[in-house]
């Protein structure tokens, strides 16, 4: 087990550096939700022109319109529920006023499982990328790495995926490609072995951020998750608090089919929050509602695009304010 790389990261290292503006934040999320956009922000665009008086039509069109981005029957029931309340309450003027209250009540579904990222007392901060295979996992580890470099924090990878061929090898062309070390051992080594030496090496030179890629598992392989297990009591021994952050990568053109397996693994791997891939790829983009809400997760990262800079950290807010402009 040894430590690899062809330059020790340091923050002036090169890394991207991506638009960190208000307006090139907005561009980049505006550009991962495009598909869903162009569905949805359309349907509400002729609800909002063709309705004077809301009323039960406009809401069925409305439930309509949210199924089709893959909020799911459950989220978008509780959506219309709140609405048709209001109404009752009082009367929504028109379909201008009716897409205010949507979008307020998006923003609030999002935003109830959202808090900032804690800071540990001690360097480095453990974060554990979950999940089934083709999620994007490995891929999700290097952007990760590549968009803590561009935030100016040290990183060190971690090739704890010693199951699946070639994702060692995956991940350290992404380690090269984004200026990082990373430690990793041969297909088939012990996963809490490498960890803990890579938690060793973090922990004694002080490195910001250490990312660690897990072998894809079902909540259903009882020796995986036992695996899982084994590796968070080890980060736990060498690093208080760890692992930190436990994010599932999630692949957002699965939509509600990817739902329901990630709703069961959560429960068995102690996930904070997830990393939604390729929400750039579908027209089904409000999954990033429906996780939030019935699985009381907040989205912390998502991916754009197949390019080293293309993750985003995901706000609720500008999310919202893309979808529906």
């Amino acid at each position: 087990m040894k430590l690899f790389g062809g330059k020790k990261d340091t923050p002036s290292a090169a890394a991207p550096e991506p638009d960190a503006t208000a307006s090139g934040f907005l561009g980049r999320m505006k550009q991962a939700v495009s598909r869903t956009r162009a569905s949805f922000s359309s349907k509400i665009d002729d609800l909002v022109a063709l309705t004077r008086t809301v009323d039960e039509r406009a809401f069925e069109d409305l439930e309509a319109a949210l199924l089709s981005s893959d909020l799911g029957v459950p989220t978008t029931t509780a959506i219309l529920q709140g609405l048709r309340d209001h109404a009752r309450h009082q009367a929504i003027q028109g379909g201008a006023e009716l897409r205010i209250l949507l979008k307020a009540r998006l923003r609030e579904i999002l935003e109830a499982p959202h808090r900032p990222a804690t800071a540990p007392p001690t360097s480095p901060r453990v974060t554990f990328l979950v999940g089934v295979n083709g999620t994007g996992k490995t891929t999700s580890a290097g952007k990760l790495a590549a968009w803590h470099r561009a935030q100016g924090r040290t990183v060190l990878l971690c090739a704890a995926d010693t199951f699946r061929a070639a994702a060692i090898e995956q991940l350290e062309v992404w380690a090269t490609r984004c200026g990082v070390e990373i430690v990793k051992t041969r297909q088939g080594g012990d996963p809490a072995a490498v960890l803990y030496d890579a938690a060793s090496i973090a922990r004694s030179r002080q490195i910001d951020e250490l990312i660690v890629d897990t072998a894809g598992r079902l909540h259903t392989k009882s020796g995986l998750m036992d695996e899982l297990d084994k590796m968070r009591r080890t980060a736990a021994k060498l690093i208080p608090g760890a692992p930190h952050e436990v994010l599932l990568v999630m692949d957002a053109t699965t939509g509600q089919n990817g739902l329901q397996q990630a709703r069961l693994f959560t429960q068995s791997a102690g996930v904070t929050g997830i990393l939604l891939t390729k929400l750039d790829g579908t027209a089904k983009g409000g999954i990033a509602v429906a996780i939030a809400r019935e699985m009381s997760l907040p989205v912390r990262f998502a991916g754009i695009g197949e390019q080293m800079a293309d993750i985003i950290e995901f706000s609720p807010s500008e999310f919202v304010d893309s979808l529906l402009e």
